[in-house]
């Protein structure tokens, strides 16, 4: 069974190993052991029996799970009262779907053909319509041998408390069958063909039926999508079978909710890792679903909103023959990992200590998870270090600790801050607002650690005074640091004529000793960096590999202890 899911090679007597389906890695480090019967694996922690594997790759309960197995295995498995409720439902719901495929012809039909939607799409999809009348499916589900209350407890039916009197729900609209990610009918939604309210209307919620946890089309989707592809998320059941006919057979789309903590467990569940969010929004109102998306979502997933450029929801775009606008919206838009850090920086600016600490703990419930695998939660971590002039590992450290987390002074974001190196690189900022001529002393080579100085310099280019410096910056985020830089570097004794050209001189030798310190500390950085990375691929290695290596990394310490004689020397 397990086999189906993982390709599994020998690994000794009774064991069988592979890549573990339940994260990403690209050596075997899932193992079975075929005589206990049982499945555990090193990277992830992730083990237990048969039942509990299929649960977990198949998202399903232990009862769902039970059925699978038996089912294959030729196996009859009686059904207690509550389960059987479920089955019940989806029963109802495949007589439902009969009843609508077969009042399709007409203005149903005609509906879809006007959204060009092709017959073999229509059949795909299983779409249908509901009459206008008010008994016409419960008139032939109690001709079937159905009762009401099984048409009541399905959604298909709705009833006046007062009266007690029962009706059809879905009356006079197009009918979307909605089925969950293994393709089990759980309910439905319908949309009127006029102006009528409401416009879309579901299926209440039921046994089988729960809004918060379903993605329609997910159940077409999920094998495009899983292993590292993309889920495309919209907001219609047309923007999902549109893009599924021009060929985006990665669309799904939510049930009129926000993504949910239920969502998110689900396609992480299904090896989903990224989404993205195309919604026919403005750039603010895609910043604000990003704003508000659920934490868990953004833990588990990589998560990006984008938009068409025209405005139009997919459906429209791709009836319009828009495909190329569809693709360039998906190649970009807005990441949410991205869009946070960036968003903190701009709200609170990095020039104060109060300022970085606002940033660090706001993206703190979304950066604090130090599970290798969370991706997220890593490349938020590496972008807040780098406009906060952080080390990573320091950054991490922090994170760790939970009574450092609790209060973050000035002395814990002192011991974090990056190498002294930042610290030059900020003291040649400073000499450059005294005296931007000194840009010319630089090549334009140099890889700057600190981000704001590489923005700063890169727009300071051709600046013939500090005030056109700063009014390249006015009222973004770097202003407040080169405005209190400016200050730093005043010296309130040069009044004379005298004492400014000797302060100007000062100036010019400050900036030229800390352009050679800068490059000196890049080089044995850059060494330092490749040694490490030597040191990691050592990890796995072959024996001659490890030789080979070995001495690479015994040539850069050399070379690093040469760098610093040489440093010490000049200095």
């Amino acid at each position: 069974m397990v086999g189906q899911y993982v390709r599994l090679t020998p690994a000794g007597k009774g064991r069988l190993k592979g890549l573990c389906p339940f994260h990403n890695e690209k050596t075997p480090s899932f193992q079975v052991d075929t005589e206990q019967g049982y499945y555990y694996c090193f990277g992830c922690k992730a083990g237990g029996d048969l039942f509990s594997f299929v649960q977990r790759t198949e998202n399903l309960s232990f009862g769902d799970a039970l059925r699978k197995l038996a089912e294959q295995a030729g196996v009859t498995v009686e059904t207690r009262y509550g389960e059987r409720s479920s089955r019940d439902i989806y029963d109802v719901n495949a007589f439902a779907l009969e009843y609508f495929r077969q009042h399709l012809p007409g203005p149903g039909l005609e509906y879809f053909h006007r959204r060009g939607l092709t017959e073999e799409t229509i059949a795909r999809f299983e779409l249908g319509y509901a009459p206008d009348g008010w008994d016409g499916l419960l008139s032939s589900a109690r001709s079937r041998g159905l009762s009401d209350r099984q048409l009541l407890e399905a959604g298909l039916l709705s009833e006046n408390t007062q009266t007690g009197r029962v009706y059809d729900r879905f009356r006079g609209r197009v009918m979307f069958p909605i089925r969950d990610h293994l393709g089990r009918l759980v309910g439905f939604g319908g949309r009127v063909l006029g102006d009528e309210k409401p416009k879309y209307l579901n299926t209440p919620e039921t046994e089988a039926f729960k809004k918060g946890e379903l993605l329609y089309g997910l159940n077409f989707a999920r094998s495009a999508a899983q292993g590292g592809g993309e889920l495309i998320v919209v907001e219609g059941y047309m923007d999902v079978i549109a893009l599924h006919q021009a060929g985006f057979d990665t669309a799904a789309a939510t049930l009129g909710t926000a993504l949910t903590a239920e969502h998110a467990t689900l396609l992480s569940r299904l090896e989903v890792q990224r989404l993205a969010l195309m919604f026919d929004r403005d750039e603010a109102g895609l910043k604000a679903t990003l704003s508000g998306l659920d934490q868990v979502v953004g833990s588990k997933l990589r998560v990006r909103a984008t938009r068409l450029p025209s405005g139009k929801d997919p459906a429209d775009a791709v009836m319009a023959g828009e495909l190329h606008a569809v693709r360039q919206a998906l190649a970009g838009g807005l990441d949410e990992v991205h869009y946070r850090v960036e968003a903190a920086v701009q709200k609170y600016g990095v020039a104060t200590s109060d300022a970085k600490r606002r940033i660090l703990m706001e993206l703190l419930p979304r950066m604090q998870n130090l599970d290798p695998f969370d991706e997220s939660a890593r490349e938020m971590r590496r972008l807040a270090c780098e406009p906060l002039g952080l080390k990573p590992e320091a950054l991490q450290d922090w994170i760790a600790n939970k009574a450092k987390r609790k209060t973050l002074t000035d002395t814990h974001l002192a011991g974090m801050s990056s190498s002294p190196q930042g610290d030059h690189e900020l003291a040649l900022l400073r000499q450059i607002l005294l005296a931007p001529s000194l840009l010319a002393k630089l090549d334009g080579q140099t890889p700057w650690h600190n981000e704001t100085v590489k923005k700063v310099l890169l727009a300071a280019r051709g600046a013939r005074s500090s005030e056109e410096i700063l009014e390249v910056f006015r009222g973004q985020p770097e202003e407040q640091l080169l405005i209190r830089l400016m200050f730093e570097g005043r010296d309130p004794r040069a009044h004379s004529r005298a004492a400014t050209e000797q302060f100007e001189q000062k100036v010019g030798a400050y900036a030229a000793a800390a352009v050679d310190d800068i490059q000196a500390g890049l080089s044995i950085e850059s060494m330092r960096a490749e040694k490490e990375a030597l040191a990691q691929q050592m990890v796995q290695a072959s024996a001659e590999e490890k030789r080979a290596l070995l001495v690479q990394i015994s040539e850069l310490q050399r070379a690093i202890e040469a760098e610093k004689r040489a440093r010490r020397m000049q200095a």
